[in-house]
This record gives C-alpha cells, structure tokens and sequence, in this order.
C-alpha cells in the first residue's frame, strides 16, 4: 500500500469537489464556473416550486427567513 502524505490526509473535501467539477469540464475552470452556477439556478427553481407546493396551513406561525430564538 502506498504511502500518503499528511496534506493529503487533511485535504479540505470541497477541493476535492472542485477538482472533480474541473475535470468533468475537461479542465477548463471557466466551464467549471458556469456549470457550477447552472446547478445554481436549477436547485433553486426547484426549491421555489416545493415552496410553491407547501401547504400553507403546514408552515402558518411560522417565521421564515430568521432562526428562532
């Protein structure tokens, strides 16, 4: 079994990630971005539409957009 380094060890996982993302854009940073950011809007899309489909009765008294104290 090879021998690994205490940096990889403690490699933060989101590099990990980012490298991944680079290269399934074939290592191309920009298109990484821009995938990035197109995941960006579509789970945001479908955080509205579930919004959109909650029942109102399930969240009334509900604060939204703050932590409860």
């Amino acid at each position: 079994m090879p021998a690994v380094s205490k940096t990889q060890q403690r490699r933060d996982p989101l590099d990990t990630v980012a490298d991944q993302v680079i290269a399934v854009c074939d290592g191309d940073p920009r298109a990484a971005v821009r995938a990035l950011i197109v995941a960006k809007g579509l789970l945001e899309a479908e955080l509205e539409d579930i919004c959109a489909a909650t029942s109102k009765g399930y969240t009334r008294g509900r604060r939204t957009g703050r932590a409860r104290d």
